[in-house]
């Protein structure tokens, strides 16, 4: 296979509170190795979002990713989802109708029919949930002290239940990252289940949840092949 026929599209999906930006050096580091790449900012996260978009719901987010599927040239896609994302990704890998070649869960949920972010996630996240929407009612404000960049989560993002088909089982690869190296992580009975799994390739970073700032060379290495 030459150079060129491995050069792939990545679509890179940031976990909740953060727009694209979170993933700014991972996308800068794919395309300096000759790679397509593009963040996508989900609704009512913008740096100056819309008084509608607290609105926002999963399916709202399901669809901004697809139009940028829907944008992307010809060439195998890899889409990649970080955190609250995993579900976005999965809902939007079993609508398209571009075929993704790869889906790759960066400390995401690997969603089932029917689940929710609510459902998913552990009682310190539940906890932080319902202490952050007391301002509006509406969204779900970003822990304090943190990246200025944050915006408050739309509410309904966190609690919509996924409809969902057999899109997962349709991308021939699955790869879930499990980074280990924090305390409140609600990933770790998923990455017990898949890393026996001979259908999904798993790696685990001893590295706190930013994984694309905590582990951007190992990050790098798997979303293009070069892990060892």
């Amino acid at each position: 296979m030459s150079a060129e026929d491995q050069l792939r599209t990545f679509v890179l999906v940031p976990g909740a509170w953060h727009g694209a930006w979170a993933w700014d050096g991972i996308v800068a580091r794919l395309r300096g190795a000759g790679h397509q790449a593009v963040a996508v900012t989900l609704d009512g996260l913008e740096p100056d979002p819309s008084p509608d978009s607290a609105g926002a719901n999963l399916d709202t987010h399901i669809d901004r990713v697809l139009t940028v599927l829907d944008a992307c040239g010809p060439g195998p896609i890899t889409l990649c989802a970080h955190s609250y994302a995993g579900l976005v990704v999965a809902g939007a890998a079993d609508r398209s109708t571009r075929p993704i070649d790869r889906l790759v869960f960066c400390d995401a949920f690997v969603p089932a029919d029917g689940d929710s972010w609510w459902d998913r996630v552990n009682d310190h996240y539940r906890n932080r949930a319902i202490a952050g929407v007391g301002a509006d009612g509406r969204t779900v404000a970003p822990e304090a002290g943190k990246d200025p960049r944050r915006r408050p989560q739309p509410v309904a993002s966190f609690l919509q239940r996924l409809r969902l088909g057999d899109g997962i089982d349709r991308v021939a690869r699955r790869t879930f990252i499990y980074a280990s190296g924090w305390a409140a992580t609600p990933f770790t009975e998923q990455y017990e289940r898949l890393r026996t799994d001979p259908e999904w390739e798993v790696h685990e970073l001893a590295v706190a949840h930013a994984v694309y700032d905590e582990a951007p060379d190992d990050l790098l290495a798997i979303l293009t092949d070069n892990a060892r």
